[in-house]
């Protein structure tokens, strides 16, 4: 059964979490946040261990101090290796992004905003790494897991990828299996769910390009706690409760951060006395508990949009 444990929300920077569980085919890890603006630049590493001079099994590092690029690269014994570098245009200096790095049999691959970036081959096994830091001229507002099971795959141990031992000839080996990337999610898309302070939702889309309007429900068995409805016909974002029959009083404040056409990432964290919503890294909207969360219990989502990822 694949595990997703807490995200981190609104870590200080610079940051080291534990990975729990390490790394597995097929582990999607969901980064949202902002480039601060200016010079300079900041870092992402997976690596074994949080000691230092542990390796690092991926370095995923822009620049915008003159090389303007994206370095990644790999620690292994105290040793970089050979840099790979891209251009940073994806990430320029001041915006918000949201990185998904997916665990492939033998590569990281990298989508910024929903479109892809790169693939970064493995130089050392991703199995022994079990930490994650980010630091430099970076805000992040989450960092979310999720574990996936790819299609047709038998679930051995992780290490089983990296086998320390010879195959026996006479064994017949198991067919080659290609790497599928998960399934993305169907609309409209229901789930069952535990909600709390500390928690956040991840989702992961993108608007039809004649989009009229979306939702995204947290309901619970008598009602709706929170309703989060962008409208493009009035470039609004509608947020309002339910209460079996009845409806309260509509918000409509705030900006309209998504466009028709376009991907983005969402993502709800539940605070002690409201929800922050966050839309591409940046903070979008608030909303008030008008009962305790923790009698969220599904969360639902439908209207003019295809989805990339849900993470609980």
């Amino acid at each position: 059964m694949a595990f997703n444990q807490q995200p981190f929300c609104n870590p200080r920077i610079p940051f080291t979490g534990l990975i729990h569980g390490g790394l597995q085919e097929g582990k999607l890890i969901t980064i949202s946040g902002r480039v601060l603006p200016g010079s300079g630049r900041f870092h992402l590493n997976l690596q074994c261990g949080s000691s230092p001079g542990a390796d690092i099994a991926l370095h995923f590092n822009p620049r915008y101090d003159g090389d303007s690029c994206v370095v990644s690269n790999t620690l292994q014994n105290g040793s970089w290796g050979a840099e790979e570098r891209k251009t940073n245009s994806m990430l320029p200096a001041g915006s918000a992004f949201s990185l998904l790095i997916t665990v492939g049999r033998d590569s990281y691959q990298l989508q910024i905003n929903g479109r892809h970036f790169s693939d970064y081959k493995h130089r050392i096994p991703f199995y022994p790494v079990d930490t994650i830091s980010v630091g430099g001229n970076v805000t992040i507002s989450s960092i979310a897991f999720q574990n996936s099971v790819f299609p047709g795959h038998v679930a051995f141990p992780a290490q089983a990828a990296f086998p320390s031992f010879p195959a026996f000839p006479a064994q017949p080996a198991f067919p080659s299996q290609p790497a599928f990337p998960p399934a993305m999610p169907t609309v409209p898309y229901r789930s069952a769910i535990k909600f709390k302070p500390g928690r956040s939702i991840t989702i992961q889309g993108t608007p039809h390009p004649g989009a009229s309007r979306f939702h995204v429900n947290l309901n619970y068995n008598f009602g709706i706690a929170l309703h989060y409805n962008p409208r493009f016909s009035e470039n609004i974002v509608v947020r309002n409760t339910k209460q079996g029959e009845n409806w309260g009083s509509e918000e409509r404040d705030g900006g309209m951060p998504f466009q028709r056409g376009q991907p983005f990432t969402l993502t709800i964290c539940c605070e002690n006395q409201c929800f922050r919503i966050l839309v591409n890294g940046g903070q979008a909207h608030t909303c008030r508990h008008l009962l305790p969360a923790s009698k969220i219990s599904s969360l639902e989502i439908d209207g003019d949009i295809s989805l990339t990822s849900v993470t609980v």
